[in-house]
């Protein structure tokens, strides 16, 4: 493998305690010789505030783009809750995925058996559920313009311009079309174009792309109707294909199936760069006392071998070491209340059962 670069944001409130665990497993492939990565920090949300009172600069900005993956924690901390939206951490989020062109967003949804009787669901639900939800990254409602507050008569209103164009719905379409290709061939896309005229510019771009893929299952879904599917029979989907805000909606509602929101990993991809990071947030509630699931940042590591570096020989191995861990029956807090590990005892686990696969 030759020389990469990655720059790695860890963020707030946990983000630093998740980081630590994802370096270890680096320097250990480099260590070993099995990769050549170098990694350089930097800072967004409120750790860049503090700072320099910007949630990120744009010198960060332009070290991101000239590396070949960004490796990203989480962002968000209440200290800063009443700023206004520039001076958010979370616009430090978005300013970057616009800044790298990040317009595809992919959430795998999955579980490990063993992890079975921590779903909200039966068992017989969710064992061996695989599915994988694409998501349309820089565009709708958080993007679109004009926004803001405006006095009407009186009376305050705060305004959102939702809006797609077909370009944007075309590309992300042609993406999750690879990616049903190489697995059930059976695409879910998600709308709510019975009043929505951004939806039925969606619908019928969609329609007029997969005209040329007969061999691939379509369905169209409103999101009212997906949001209870997810819930009552979530194997019926393979990929679901949704706009930016829907597909927010959806995967933290599905990262329920797994048992924890901290097991879920994600990848946000341009034609150039990936940016990997675990779906979960900051959870400011829990930061400090080691007890955080790192297990979705190192699944985010897995992902960025996976689908910048090529490497998916790298992806298994650290898949496989999460699944053994889990097998043996070491879990953290959020997983077992009364008999789990550290956030560092379960990087340190997962981290020794890489060295035997390897």
């Amino acid at each position: 493998m030759s020389k990469k670069n990655i720059f790695i944001f860890p963020g707030d409130e946990i983000g630093p305690e998740i980081t630590t665990e994802a370096i270890k497993i680096i320097d250990f492939l480099n260590e070993s010789k099995m990769t050549d990565i170098h990694y350089e920090f930097g800072d967004i949300g409120g750790a860049s505030l503090d700072k320099y009172n910007k949630p990120i600069t744009d010198e960060t900005l332009e070290k991101a783009r000239k590396s070949d993956a960004v490796l990203l924690a989480s962002v968000g901390t209440p200290k800063y809750d009443n700023n206004t939206r520039e001076l958010k951490p979370e616009h430090g989020l978005l300013v970057l995925r616009k800044h790298l062109n990040l317009y595809i967003n992919i959430r795998p949804i999955f579980v490990f058996n063993t992890l079975s009787e921590f779903s909200s669901l039966k068992s017989e639900l969710i064992n061996d559920l695989d599915l994988v939800i694409i998501r349309e990254l820089i565009g709708d409602v958080y993007f679109g313009e004009p926004r803001g507050f405006k006095d009407v008569n009186g009376d305050k209103v705060g305004y959102n311009t939702m809006q797609y164009s077909e370009s944007e719905v075309q590309r992300i379409t042609k993406f999750a079309i690879d990616i049903a290709l190489k697995r059930n061939k059976h695409i879910t896309s998600v709308d709510k174009a019975n009043v929505l005229e951004c939806s039925q510019l969606w619908r019928q771009t969609v329609d007029r792309i997969m005209q040329g893929y007969s061999n691939i299952d379509l369905q169209h879904m409103y999101v009212d109707n997906a949001a209870m599917q997810i819930i009552k029979n979530p194997k019926q989907f393979d990929v679901i294909l949704t706009p930016n805000l829907f597909g927010d909606i959806l995967s933290d509602a599905a990262s329920m199936l797994t048992g924890s929101i901290g097991l879920l990993p994600s990848a946000s991809l341009s034609e150039t760069i990936g940016m990997f990071e675990p779906i979960h947030g900051s959870a400011p509630d829990i930061a400090g006392k080691g007890v955080v699931n790192p297990i979705a940042m190192i699944l985010s590591l897995a992902m960025m071998f996976e689908y910048t570096f090529d490497r998916q020989d790298l992806a298994r191995i650290i898949k496989k070491s999460v699944d053994d861990v889990l097998e043996s029956g070491y879990f953290t807090k959020d997983l077992s209340q009364n008999d789990y590990i550290t956030t560092n005892e379960m990087g340190d686990k997962i981290l020794e059962s890489i060295k035997k696969l390897c």
